[in-house]
């Protein structure tokens, strides 16, 4: 279910523990993968691998591949047991041994689930967690919206903390409009390709997620735990609204379906997000993809992107990687004349 990832990202080593003669028979799997493994049963009925009975270890050796009908079976049966279990465990008498954490399940232990040591889990749980669901609604594919979560509606650019924020209200208004018209484009395959994603906050992303509600679609929102408490706007489609602690794995689930970027005017995270996706392009780990900036005048205000050339710290190539744009109409049309190209297999003006 999860062999889309391997379009943007290079597949990883196969799990510890597996001897190089074993590795051998693995194919090249991503980590999402290869996380549904483990050491006692398969739960990823699809993948052909399952425990290794000669070591007891981890390691992965082939085995058959259930039906598709022994698939739902098999995975109906484990859900069920695990929640007879998390019943069971809970339905015990009240002693000083069944009040200690000790005897908790680990995995509904909440106190020993957020210990530093199991922050590797943290991480595999908030990849696998919306890459399941974006799998099980049919999401092929996303247009990904960055932009500031300042920028108001213009209706209420009266209220905007400064100037230049009012004067960057129409941005709303475009970035709305667009993804009405990516995804009536979206809506022509079901609703699974050029799916609209942001980042599920107020400003730009508020306006991507309701351009999806006036075209009568559903749309993507990846949401981050703040300080100051950042809660969903209230046009993301409540089963495509995910929340996330490590902002490394968001910015995983942003570009792992992207098709095109588009980034409106913004703060430090969105210029975060702009580079990060600019450098898996440049450095060739990522495929290029329609790479849209909206407002030249913004960014050619706030970063001086020739003199980033002039002094060799980007090469002149490197400014052809994406294009300014100022309204939804021309982004669409960029958009859809493309011309589409494999990932680089070098980085031009770095000597190897």
């Amino acid at each position: 279910p999860t062999a889309h990832i391997a379009s943007h990202c290079t597949p990883l080593r196969p799990q510890l523990g597996a001897t190089p003669a074993r590795r051998s028979l693995l194919p090249q799997r991503t980590a999402a993968q290869h996380s549904f493994c483990c050491p006692s049963v398969c739960v990823d009925t699809m993948c052909g691998f399952g425990p290794d009975p000669l070591c007891g270890s981890s390691a992965l050796v082939p085995h058959t591949p259930l039906a598709p009908a022994q698939q739902q079976l098999h995975v109906s049966s484990s859900t069920n047991a695990t929640t007879d279990d998390r019943a069971t465990a809970q339905d015990v008498p009240d002693t000083p041994q069944t009040r200690a954490p000790a005897y908790r399940l680990a995995f509904t232990d909440d106190d020993f689930m957020c210990r530093q040591e199991l922050r590797p889990v943290r991480l595999q749980l908030e990849l696998l967690k919306p890459e399941m669901e974006l799998d099980a609604h049919g999401v092929k594919s996303t247009i990904v919206l960055f932009g500031g979560a300042r920028i108001p509606a213009p209706a209420h650019k009266d209220k905007a903390r400064t100037k230049t924020l009012a004067d960057l209200s129409h941005f709303y208004d475009e970035a709305r409009e667009f993804a009405r018209l990516m995804t009536l484009k979206s809506m022509e395959s079901d609703g699974q390709d050029n799916v609209i994603v942001t980042g599920g906050g107020p400003g730009v992303m508020e306006a991507g997620n309701r351009g999806a509600v006036d075209a009568g679609g559903q749309s993507i929102g990846l949401n981050i735990v703040l300080p100051f408490e950042q809660a969903p706007n209230e046009y993301v489609t409540p089963e495509l609204c995910f929340n996330f602690h490590y902002f490394a794995i968001r910015k995983m689930h942003f570009l792992m379906r992207a098709k095109a970027i588009c980034v409106f005017p913004g703060g430090f995270g969105t210029m975060d997000e702009l580079f990060e996706a600019l450098t898996l392009i440049q450095t060739g780990r990522m495929q290029r993809v329609p790479f849209l900036l909206f407002g030249k005048e913004f960014w050619q205000k706030i970063i001086n992107w020739d003199a980033l050339a002039d002094a060799g710290t980007i090469s002149d190539q490197d400014l052809d990687l994406f294009q300014f744009v100022e309204t939804a109409d021309e982004a669409m049309k960029l958009i859809e004349n493309w011309d589409t190209a494999p990932a680089r297999e070098e980085v031009p003006g770095r000597s190897k």
